[in-house]
């Protein structure tokens, strides 16, 4: 009797962990952090050259530029690191 009640447990046990897996795999795309597309940014296009400069004299960040909204710095950094190649 012990041993058919170890192996319902264990059952058990196995199912609720496969189906636990099977939630995190569906879910799991959802959940990625994705960048926004910056592609037809103007401050993305700017870093893109920039970066691109730089890295073709081998210059380390040379414009350290500031936007006064958020969303241009961020463009202008992601375009910055494409065009760096980073």
């Amino acid at each position: 009797m012990n041993i058919k009640r170890c192996a319902g447990v264990l059952a058990v046990a196995l199912c609720i962990g496969m189906g636990g897996a099977a939630v995190q795999a569906v879910a799991a795309p959802f959940f990625q952090n994705q960048a926004p597309d910056y592609s037809k940014n103007k401050t993305y296009q700017q870093g893109m050259r920039e970066g691109k400069d730089d890295q073709a004299h081998n210059r380390d960040h040379s414009k350290k530029r500031h936007f006064k909204k958020d969303n241009d710095q961020q463009a202008y950094e992601a375009g910055y690191q494409k065009g760096r190649g980073n």
